[in-house]
């Protein structure tokens, strides 16, 4: 085999967090009776996601810390709908960071695929730019802990994908060196860029099929193509 660690991204990778940020926030919704201000349930799913993901790119630039993306995401949603931030109900980001992490939701074929990998003999890791004691939270739910060995995240390690030194160090908390890895995540800039700039071979997960023009090792919109690659 070319390839004997397989390093992978979690979030929007195995563990789908579109399908359970949705169930969490609607669950949110109902409970604090958001819907009297006017608003449907979908556009404060839609603009609760669209000013997360601003946020997380701040992060992941180290433009602001963990406690200031967890503080203001959602006054600023509120905001976004035309509301005040004080109509931002007391404690519902720290609900959602308690509810979000035990949902189970993963993309299709990812038990059969991690079954197939590590019967075939791969050593399998994770990299990931989550906050330690929510991914874990994540794992632990939806049954994926097991399969990995390493398990690196940004916040244990001090550096952010797409930085090089997280590569480095997951390669070397695994004994691996980056000619015999393979680096699985679905971020163009975080996962693939990162890895090519650390040595590693890259496998894009593209289930939308965005159009782009990046030179990557491989590309898959479904994760079941890992067994035609591995």
């Amino acid at each position: 085999m070319k390839y004997r660690h397989l390093f992978f991204d979690l979030d929007h990778t195995l563990w789908d967090f579109e399908t359970n940020a949705d169930e969490t926030l609607r669950h949110l919704f109902a409970e604090h009776n958001i819907g009297r201000h006017g608003v449907s349930v979908e556009k404060f799913i839609k603009e609760y996601s669209d000013i997360n993901h601003g946020l997380w790119r701040l992060y992941q630039g180290g433009k602001i810390n963990q406690q200031q993306l967890r503080a203001t995401r959602f006054p600023r949603t509120f905001v976004q709908l035309g509301l005040r931030e004080e109509d931002s109900p007391a404690g519902i980001s720290e609900q959602f960071t308690d509810l979000l992490p035990l949902k189970k939701a993963v993309f299709p074929y990812t038990y059969e695929v991690l079954d197939y990998l590590r019967d075939k003999g791969y050593r399998l890791h994770l990299i990931t730019n989550g906050f330690r004691d929510i991914q874990y939270l994540k794992l632990d739910a939806s049954q994926l802990t097991e399969y990995f060995e390493e398990i690196v995240t940004s916040e244990c390690c001090g550096h952010l994908k797409p930085d090089t030194r997280i590569f480095e160090h997951a390669l070397e908390r695994a004994g691996a060196n980056a000619a015999e890895s393979l680096m699985i995540g679905d971020n163009l800039e975080c996962d693939v860029l990162g890895a090519y700039n650390a040595g590693l071979d890259q496998v894009y997960f593209n289930p939308a099929k965005r159009r782009h023009f990046n030179q990557i090792t491989y590309e898959i919109s479904s994760l079941s193509e890992l067994k035609e690659i591995l």
